[in-house]
C-alpha cells in the first residue's frame, strides 16, 4: 500500500481533524480490501482502471468515470483489476447528515475530480489543523457534488432471500458455471419456480439475464487486467470469441477491444 493511502487510514475512523481528508495513491499490483467499515463517510474512485465494490445491495463495477459514495459505518469490500491509481475522500460523520444515506455510485464531474485532486495535496499528518477559509470552501464544493449528483446504477443487484443470494454469489465467483435453473434450484434447496419468480422480484432481472450480466461484469474486470478477448470468452463459457463479442457489443454498445482502449 502506498504511503499516501496508508497515511489516510488514521482519519477513516477519527472524529477529530478536518471535515474532509483526501488522498491519492498508486499500486502497481492493484489493491484488495476485505469487508470493513469506517466511522467517516467515504467517496472513492480510480483515475484509471476498474474497481469492483461489494456492498449490501450488490456488487458494483466502477470505471474511472464514476465514484462510489459510502455513508458512515457502511460495510463494504473492494478490489482493483490491474494496476491501481486512485483517490479517496473521508468526510467527518456530522458533515454526512445531508449527504446520501445509502451507498451509491455517481459520475465524477470535472469539477469534482479537480476539487478532490487539489484536496489531495493538503497535509494529513497528526498535526493537521482545521481547514482555513479557502480549503473549507473547496471541501464544500466536494460535499455539494456528492449531495447533488444523481446516483447512476453500475451494479449487479443481489437477491435478499438467503438461498437465492447463495446461488448468486456462487455465480459471481464462477460466471462460467453452466448449470441450468433447475440444477441451481436443486443446489440451493429451493424450487425452480420460487427461484425464477423471486430472482425477478428481488433483482429486477430474470435468472438468465442476471447470469449474463454477471458474465459481462466479469469480462470488464478481465479486460482491465489485460486478458485477451479470446481467453475471456473461453473463461466465461462462451463457445467462440465472436459469440462473446456479440453479447458484449449488445450490452455496452461497443466491442471489448474498443472498451479496453477507453480504459
Amino acid at each position: 500500500m502506498s504511503k499516501r493511502l496508508d497515511d489516510a487510514y488514521q482519519w477513516a475512523n477519527s472524529a477529530d481533524g478536518p471535515v474532509l481528508v483526501a488522498v491519492e495513491g498508486r499500486e502497481e499490483q492493484g489493491i484488495a480490501a476485505e469487508s470493513h467499515s469506517h466511522a467517516r463517510g467515504q467517496l472513492f474512485g480510480s483515475l484509471n482502471g476498474v474497481l469492483s465494490v461489494d456492498v449490501e445491495e450488490g456488487v458494483w463495477l466502477v470505471p474511472s468515470s464514476h465514484a462510489v459514495w459510502l455513508p458512515p459505518h457502511e460495510a463494504h469490500a473492494g478490489r482493483s483489476h490491474g494496476a491501481f491509481r486512485g483517490w479517496s475522500v473521508y468526510v467527518a460523520e456530522p458533515a454526512c447528515a445531508d449527504l446520501p444515506q445509502r451507498p451509491c455510485t455517481i459520475r465524477t464531474s470535472g469539477l469534482l475530480r479537480e476539487a478532490v485532486l487539489r484536496a489531495c495535496t493538503w497535509p494529513i499528518d497528526a498535526s493537521t489543523p482545521p481547514l482555513d477559509a479557502g480549503r473549507a470552501h473547496l471541501a464544500e464544493v466536494v460535499l455539494e457534488e456528492i449531495r447533488s449528483s444523481p446516483p447512476e446504477p453500475l451494479g449487479l443487484p443481489l437477491p435478499s432471500d438467503p438461498r437465492l443470494q447463495r446461488i448468486a454469489r456462487a455465480l459471481i465467483e464462477d460466471p462460467a458455471d453452466e448449470r441450468d435453473l433447475d440444477q441451481w434450484a436443486d443446489w440451493g434447496a429451493v424450487s425452480a419456480r420460487t427461484l425464477s419468480r423471486r430472482f425477478v422480484s428481488e433483482t429486477g432481472f430474470n435468472f438468465s439475464a442476471w447470469r449474463q450480466r454477471a458474465r459481462m461484469m466479469r469480462s470488464l474486470e478481465m479486460l482491465a487486467a489485460g486478458a485477451a478477448v479470446s481467453a475471456i470468452a473461453l473463461d466465461l463459457g462462451y463457445s467462440t470469441a465472436s459469440a462473446f463479442i456479440q453479447v458484449f457489443r449488445r450490452t455496452f454498445g461497443q466491442t471489448p477491444t474498443a472498451y479496453r482502449a477507453r480504459l
